[in-house]
């Protein structure tokens, strides 16, 4: 099956609700502008919470293709995110792999999108969304693996989100509740691509308000909106990636 629009198709995995806006919401809006099919699969909370209503009205403002998928794990720190689940990060590996690879069959992503090996900046979730979006891209493509979960997919790329070293200098001192967070960034000769979604900053912002219980909760959060209006720009106008091509010459994000 081939893009319909000549666009690649792409898979966002991420951890929580608000990761996706926050990290790549600029991307997901303008891949979706372009007319690309822009999936987002949620690894923990589940439908009819409230930070689901919010990861809704953020995919409206994004432009998501489709509903995002709830893998319906637990945040690792939120138990009642997922009531009665098991923490995202306590999971059986192979039962999470399996649920992914069942929707990177069905989807056919020739793009998956997902963070850096250290999850940006150390948080598990993150780093084990990591694990498990590379493992699936490595799987889905295997005839004996799980032939009832679909027919045999090939991931041509992986995007990994990360911050630049220079953005991070940058920031850091303003923000008051993260100083402490072992962040370092990535060097600018180790990033692969910088996106520029300077024409999707109003939609990307609009994403981001949505998560108002998040909003409201997080000091990191309201460290991010108080940040003065030049390191505001540098943080919400860009979003940059390491990639890794699974089959050559890979898939172009943008």
């Amino acid at each position: 099956m081939g893009s319909v629009s000549g666009i690649p198709r792409a898979l966002f995995v991420h951890a929580h609700p608000d990761d996706e806006s926050l990290w790549t919401g600029g991307t997901i809006a303008r891949h979706a502008r372009r007319g690309g099919d822009t999936s987002l699969v949620t690894c923990t909370w589940v439908r009819g919470t409230h930070r689901h209503r919010e990861l809704l009205d953020a995919g409206r403002e994004l432009g998501l293709t489709r509903e995002p998928i709830m893998l319906g794990y637990a945040d690792s720190f939120v138990p009642e995110s997922a009531p009665g689940a098991t923490a995202f990060i306590h999971a059986p590996f192979d039962e999470q792999v399996a649920a992914l690879v069942a929707h990177v069959r069905e989807l056919q992503p020739e793009i998956i999108v997902t963070y850096d090996a250290y999850g940006m900046y150390g948080h598990p979730d993150h780093i084990h969304a990591n694990r498990l979006a590379c493992a699936a891209a490595d799987a889905a493509p295997l005839a004996a693996y799980h032939p009832e979960l679909g027919r045999p997919w090939q991931v041509s790329s992986l995007y990994f989100i990360t911050i630049p070293a220079t953005t991070v200098s940058r920031i850091k001192p303003y923000l008051e509740h993260d100083s402490h967070l072992p962040i370092d960034g990535t060097p600018a000769a180790a990033i692969d691509v910088i996106v520029d979604v300077g024409d999707c900053v109003g939609c990307k912002i609009r994403a981001i308000t949505s998560h108002k219980t998040e909003m409201a909760r997080s000091a990191s959060m309201r460290d991010f909106a108080s940040l003065p209006p030049d390191q505001q720009r540098l943080f919400l106008r860009t979003e940059s990636y390491l990639r890794r091509d699974l089959v050559p010459g890979g898939a172009e994000l943008l």
